[in-house]
């Protein structure tokens, strides 16, 4: 019979994935309300800080934000009437439509960005080994 690996559910490992939960659940909360004082939604927010990097066409926005395309161009439509996207033919394919930040949504983008303190503050308590050290470790679970 093959034995499973099965991972490690010690008082200590558990104790961390509460802690990731916490700090997961509260940038959360505070992205929920950074994207209200700009009178967004979550995941208006979301798109637009991803637009707001590069433009991507509707298809890509869907997969990073693991929702079905047609949630994404509802999202796209509310913010192009806003001023704060717009549509633009793909470059490399004239078939396909790009979604791009326009200069006002590059700028609530970073007011978004600029207004998240929550992870921010308690980072700069650390020194910079501590930084490297977490961030190293974080990336490594994501690998794993």
């Amino acid at each position: 019979m093959a034995t499973q690996n099965t991972p490690r559910m010690d008082p200590l490992t558990l104790e961390v994935v509460e802690l990731i939960g916490t700090v997961v659940a509260r940038y959360h909360e505070e992205y929920e309300e950074a994207a209200a004082e700009h009178t967004l939604t979550g995941a208006q927010a979301r798109l637009l800080s991803l637009l707001s990097l590069e433009p991507l066409p509707m298809r890509r926005l869907a997969q990073k934000l693991k929702c079905e395309p047609s949630n994404v161009t509802g999202i796209v439509d509310r913010l192009e009437a806003r001023g704060l996207v717009e549509r633009r033919p793909d470059p490399a394919d004239r078939r396909v439509k790009l979604a791009a930040a326009t200069e006002e949504g590059r700028r609530v983008a970073r007011g978004l960005r600029d207004s998240l303190n929550f992870a921010r503050e308690p980072l700069a308590g650390l020194s910079d080994d501590e930084r490297l050290s977490l961030r190293d470790l974080l990336r490594r679970m994501l690998e794993a």
